[in-house]
Parts: C-alpha cells; structure tokens; sequence
C-alpha cells in the first residue's frame, strides 16, 4: 500500500500540469478538467496518426521516488513538472504488470494500461532529462521510467494523503509496454 503524494490537471495542452487540492476521475474518460479526458485518445502526436484511438492513457501515474532521484542527480522536478496526474509514494509503479487496478482514496478505481513512453519536451524541460528517464540495461533493452498509463474504472475524488491499494491482475501477468 502507498499513498498519492499529488494530483494535477490541467485543461491546455501544457507539459507541466498544476497541482490541485483534488480531482475527479470519472469513469470511463479520465480527468475532470484535464485536456487528457475522453474515450479516444487525445495526445497530438497520437490524434494525428489516428484519432479514432482508444484513450488508454486517461490517467497519468508517476511515483515521487524518481523525482527525488531526479532531485539529488541535480535535475529540479516537483509533482506535476512532468505531466503526470496523480504523483504517488510507496508503491513501484514500474514494476506492476498490465491489467493491475489501483484503488486511490475511498471511492476511485483505475485500471493500469502500459508504461508511459517519455516524449521529447522532456528534454526541453530541462537538458539532459530525457536520458535520466529512459536509458537500456545491461542486455540493451530500453527502459522507461517515466510512470504509467491507466484508465478508470470507477470514479471518484483523490487527494493528496489518499492511500493508493494495489490489486494484482489474476492468472498470468504480462509486464507492461509503452501504450
């Protein structure tokens, strides 16, 4: 079990997205309020290639331990800074597998869709970024580390102090892609 360190909205097409005191999930689209909502997907560069996409990426999920290593390598990154939604602590995001529902708050449910695939306005953000979330191991096997996509499936509130309850898919666990 963990909990949600941040949540974040915004409703313009910004990298960075603003803390809020809560959000809304909302079943099915995603974020209240967020330019990321909708059943289809709603990334430009993704709309551009086809529109008529499922939105598996209605919730942005990224776990504040990266940004305290970005923090201590010199690289300034707060909740948000990188476009997620909802900035978590204690739980390894990375390491769950596709199909994981995460309970955040009392009421809100969302289902985990895939890794998410860092773009290159993060290097814009700031120099040398880029590199820092996405890297390959020793077999040469890229790695993402950029947090993970996921849809809802019950809405509801979250708020910072929220607990965030894993749930393992049942059955064989396939380990999560780029969506």
């Amino acid at each position: 079990m963990g909990t949600v360190a941040a949540v974040s909205r915004s409703g313009e097409y910004t990298f960075t997205k603003p803390n809020q005191e809560t959000i809304t999930l909302v079943a099915g689209l995603g974020v209240a309020g967020d330019v990321h909502r909708g059943v289809t997907v709603k990334h430009r560069s993704r709309v551009a290639r086809d529109p008529s996409q499922p939105n598996l990426r209605q919730v942005h999920l990224m776990h504040a331990e990266l940004h305290d290593e970005l923090n201590a390598k010199g690289f300034p990154v707060d909740a948000g800074q990188l476009g997620e939604n909802v900035t978590t602590r204690g739980v390894d995001l990375l390491g769950l597998p596709t199909g994981t529902r995460l309970r955040l708050g009392a009421r809100a449910v969302v289902e985990v869709t895939g890794l998410r695939n860092p773009c290159p306005q993060i290097e814009a953000f700031r120099p040398g970024l880029l590199k820092e979330v996405v890297g390959r191991d020793e077999d040469g096997n890229v790695v993402r580390r950029a947090g993970i996509m996921s849809v809802v499936l019950v809405g509801g509130e979250v708020r910072p102090g929220d607990e965030v309850r894993v749930e393992l898919p049942d059955g064989p666990r396939t380990p999560l892609r780029p969506v």
